[in-house]
């Protein structure tokens, strides 16, 4: 077969350096236009699909032609998660010096599942989750030290979603308990845990029926009275409690569980306490956010995403294990080691090979991107940054309490508020809060999502949650979405009046 048309027989074409500007020209003018665009694409289902060619293209097409399809066809149709008025879900941050990062990631296209296949990919990733570790106030134990790959304590390693490191601590608590009959193997999280809980057990071949949901306190948080119970009870019928998920800022109302007195249960019990601090650990950068970690010695592993709030691109999770017993039960449960994977390096022990603390073999530089935040911002910056969110949450709740309209349906939670509509002229509250969100989607500026707040009733509290967190919101962008909850609510006032 002939190669002489093939266009990419370099990595690098001579022409990498001008298309490289051009899309640099294209992030800037979408990020400088993105306030001018409704949050939500006005996309029907299929129009993309409908857009694009049956078939790929035969012969190479002109970079510009690509280029104009991304303004046409791609933009049109995104949800602007960098939008300042995106306040749904939890925020998903960009910021220049990890979108300049990923850059690198992607023209050095190196692999790093063993130490050997890329050193620097490895030692960074390292380094990089020890500082981050000491910047959250972990124990030592939880970091890899002066020591390195030889430590006797844990240590850190960067995964794609907090789904990820909550199967890779399941299957850790798993091993740890040995053998291969798990049909006796329970796990617990709260009522209020992320739902990766019970995916990781399917994947794990753990029962549903072995899947605990414990009660939650007023506060949403996880009861540690009703968990001693329900532990003890499993244990008494001869089932084998491995694995406890506690949750700090739970994804619903934002909620903590209480670890110091969930800590010393799960000890007790010989269970692998996980900590899921997905969204609220990046806040742990500020020593006055940490009073939730109180216990954290108890924990076995501990997970934050700094691509929710520490202005790290998607994805970039971070996950710890305490203590070097730990790490050899995440490894060891992992490992797998053919012949053509085998190398001096690794077998010396004195390194660290990355593809056996998660499922997946092949990994990303992604230590490049959290490298350059922490250092193009510093931690004051990362402060600078968590602590505007809070301030601009703390406005936004004095508005709703000052306002007989409206009222917070759980306390705030650092920068997540909670509202719904107080019942009006007849009108229940669900039915004013549904109204005022339908308003708000049609009306296209500002995105919220809900969550439904247990409130003893069958139907429960519908809630609008305002997740602020973008890093292109500002004050003024808070003040404006307040307005237009109003104009909602006045809206829909109108409507139900006529």
């Amino acid at each position: 077969m002939s190669t002489e048309s093939f266009p990419a027989a370099n990595a690098i074409s001579e022409c990498f350096e001008a298309q490289a500007g051009q899309v640099a020209a294209l992030i800037m003018k979408y990020h400088a236009s993105i306030e001018q665009r409704p949050v939500m694409s006005s996309a029907a289902p299929g129009d993309v699909f409908g857009a694009l060619p049956q078939h790929a293209p035969e012969t190479a097409e002109p970079f510009e032609n690509v280029l104009r399809d991304v303004e046409c066809i791609i933009i049109p149709a995104l949800t602007h998660w960098q939008h300042p008025m995106f306040l749904g879900y939890f925020p998903a941050n960009a910021s220049t010096p990890a979108m300049l990062a990923d850059l690198l990631c992607a023209g050095f296209g190196v692999q790093g599942m063993l130490w050997q296949t890329s050193p620097a990919c490895t030692e960074l990733e390292m380094r990089v989750l020890d500082w981050l570790a000491k910047l959250i106030g972990l124990p030592e134990s939880f970091r890899f030290g002066a020591a390195g790959a030889s430590s006797t304590g844990g240590g850190g390693v960067i995964q794609g979603t907090a789904s990820e490191t909550t199967l890779a601590a399941m299957v850790a608590a798993r091993y740890a308990h040995g053998g291969t009959d798990h049909s006796h193997c329970v796990v617990y999280g709260s009522t209020q845990a992320h739902s990766s809980i019970e995916k990781s057990a399917k994947l794990c071949g753990i029962a549903q029926d072995n899947v605990r949901h414990v009660p939650t306190t007023e506060n949403l948080a996880m009861n540690p009275a009703a968990l001693q119970e329900m532990i003890a009870h499993d244990q008494s019928a001869g089932r084998v409690p491995i694995f406890v998920c506690a949750t700090l800022g739970t994804t619903s109302t934002g909620a903590f569980d209480p670890i110091g007195t969930i800590g010393p249960i799960v000890t007790a019990s010989n269970a692998w306490l996980h900590i899921d601090a997905a969204w609220a650990g990046s806040a742990f950068v500020c020593e006055e956010f940490r009073g939730s970690m109180r216990g954290i010695e108890h924990a076995a592993s501990f997970n934050f995403n700094p691509h929710k709030w520490l202005l790290t691109n998607f994805d970039c999770s971070t996950f710890w294990v305490n203590g070097a017993a730990r790490r050899k039960a995440l490894i060891d449960a992992m490992s797998i080691a053919p012949e053509y994977l085998r190398n001096a390096a690794t077998e010396s022990g004195e390194v660290v090979d990355y593809r056996d603390w998660h499922a997946p073999l092949g990994r990303r530089f992604r230590a490049l991107k959290l490298w350059f935040v922490l250092r193009m911002f510093g931690a004051a910056g990362l402060r600078a940054h968590i602590r505007s969110h809070v301030e601009m949450a703390q406005w936004l709740e004095a508005q709703v309490n000052a306002d007989e309209r409206m009222e917070l349906v759980m306390p705030r939670s650092l920068a997540l508020v909670c509202i719904a509509a107080r019942a009006h002229r007849g009108n229940s509250a669900n039915e004013l809060t549904r109204a005022m969100h339908d308003w708000l989607r049609e009306d296209g500026r500002l995105f919220l999502t809900h969550t439904v707040v247990p409130d003893g009733t069958p139907e429960g509290r519908y809630t609008l949650r305002v997740a602020i967190g973008t890093p292109s919101t500002r004050q003024f962008h808070i003040a404006k979405a307040w307005d237009l909850l109003c104009e909602a609510l006045e809206n829909v006032y109108s409507t139900s009046a006529g």
